[in-house]
Formats: C-alpha cells, structure tokens, sequence
C-alpha cells in the first residue's frame, strides 16, 4: 500500500499548528504500520479529546474518537469482544494521565493486548494551553502565569509500576527511532506504552520562551539520550529514551478466554 492508503486525505489538510509535533508522530505511526504490513481493517484506533486525538481523524482504520480520558475504556471493551484486532490508542498527557490516569494504571496492571501512544506536549493545546499533569514544576501556562508548582509524572517510571510490559520514550527529533519503538510495541503481545516529547511552540513554547518548532526540536536533542549512554551519567537530567520494559507476562484477553473455557466446562 501507498502511504495515502493510509490516510483520509479528505479531512485534510491538518488541523494541527504549523510546527506542532503531532504531525511528525502521525508520520512515524502510518510508516510502522506500512513495515509491519498490517491490514488497515484490523486495526482499530481509538482516542479521545485533544490535539492529539485528532489523529484517528486522519488515518484510515477502524477509529472511534471517543470522550476525555476514557479511549483507553472504549479501547478495552472493544478488545474483549474482539481480541484478534490491533488497538491503537494515541491520547496527549493531559487525556492519558489527568482524567484518563486511573484508566491509565488498571490498563497497565491487567496488561490487555494494546498500544497507548502518550503524545506529550507538556501542555492542553487545543483548549487554551492550561497546564498538564507533565507540564513540569517552574513552567508557565494560561492557568499558571505565575508559575506551575506542580512536579510532573514520569510516564515511563508509572507505566512500569502499573504493570505495563513494554515501555518506550522517544521524540518528535528521533523520528526513525519513533517509528521503530511504535512497530515493537503494536507487535509486542501485552499493554504497551510509548510516551513522544512533542514539540508545542503555540502555547508551551510561546508560555516558556523556548522559541520556535526548530528550536524546540533541537532542544529534544540536547536534552535526551540513549538509555544508558555515558552523558547520562555525567549528566543525571538528561532524559533517557530507547526501550526500557520489554517482557513476557499473561495477557488478559488470552487469560479472560480461559475463564470462559473453564465455566463452559462448569470446573
């Protein structure tokens, strides 16, 4: 298939600000499906409300743009029924982990066959640029003019508490290596997560002077490394990005499918 294939090219163009990292995201998830040579019907995305969730939008699947922080509820009462599909599930930083956090966490501890695309901005960009639960404590935002004193998640740290058995962070930057993660995790048999530091130069690099989407971009650069490099040890801030759970563990469909089995039998 053509890259057009995959997409709706109708609802084009984008609805996206110029230099937003979402679109480099999109990219990077159409090209993982095209290597894998999954068939677009069975795939089914689901999302809920946000700049990023805007993505179902654009790609031609099986999608359902669903409620604030619930994509990941809709996500798991469609795999239950239909277990052989592929779900994708892209939700920004507010919609996965504000109001969608408690789903976020019982998703990860049952470890359901699914891929959670975590596009984080650092921001609410499509309501105004209120600050997220990942803004950052010292940051600024429309609800924080005076600073945000609020410390943020580490999304890949609280994804491995929660049980979740593939964890990966990239960038919007390392765009080769979005693509790859985003191919290991929709092939990886169990809950996965991918967190992408996406670039918002509208509101949260306007708010924090961090310039324009060029800049932006190479700041994820200067401030990201490979999981364990030798930068990150002579400089603990840096943030680490590669695979950092990959791990076999009972998927629940699969588990869920063996209680039927049993009561059937009346064991």
């Amino acid at each position: 298939m053509a890259i057009k294939d995959y997409i709706r090219e109708r609802f084009f163009p984008h609805m996206w600000c110029p230099g937003c990292g979402h679109g480099i995201v999109l990219n990077g998830l159409i090209r993982a499906v095209e290597d894998l040579g999954i068939n677009t019907n069975d795939i089914v995305m689901v999302s809920g409300i946000g700049c990023s969730s805007r993505i179902s939008g654009y790609l031609d699947f099986h999608t359902m743009h669903t409620i604030h922080g619930r994509a990941l509820a809709f996500a798991t009462g469609i795999k239950m029924s239909r277990p052989e599909l592929n779900l994708i599930v892209p939700m920004g930083d507010g919609d996965a982990l504000a109001i969608g956090g408690n789903h976020f966490i019982h998703a990860a501890r049952r470890n359901i066959d699914m891929t959670a695309i975590v596009m984080n901005n650092r921001i609410y960009g499509m309501t105004g640029g209120q600050y997220s639960p990942l803004s950052g404590y010292g940051t600024l935002a429309t609800t924080a003019p005076y600073t945000n004193i609020d410390h943020s998640f580490d999304i890949v740290k609280l994804a491995e508490a929660a049980g979740a058995t593939f964890v990966a962070r990239s960038t919007a930057y390392h765009a080769q290596q979005l693509s790859d993660v985003i191919k290991q995790a929709i092939t990886h048999k169990g809950f996965s997560v991918v967190e992408i530091l996406s670039q918002c130069p509208t509101y949260f690099g306007r708010k924090n002077k961090e310039g324009s989407a060029v800049d932006m971009l190479e700041r994820m650069k200067d401030v990201t490394t490979p999981i364990g490099s030798k930068a990150k040890k002579e400089n603990p801030d840096l943030i680490e990005r590669g695979v950092f759970v990959n791990e076999e563990k009972p998927e629940y469909c699969s588990e869920y499918k063996k209680i039927i089995e049993r009561a059937m039998k009346g064991n």
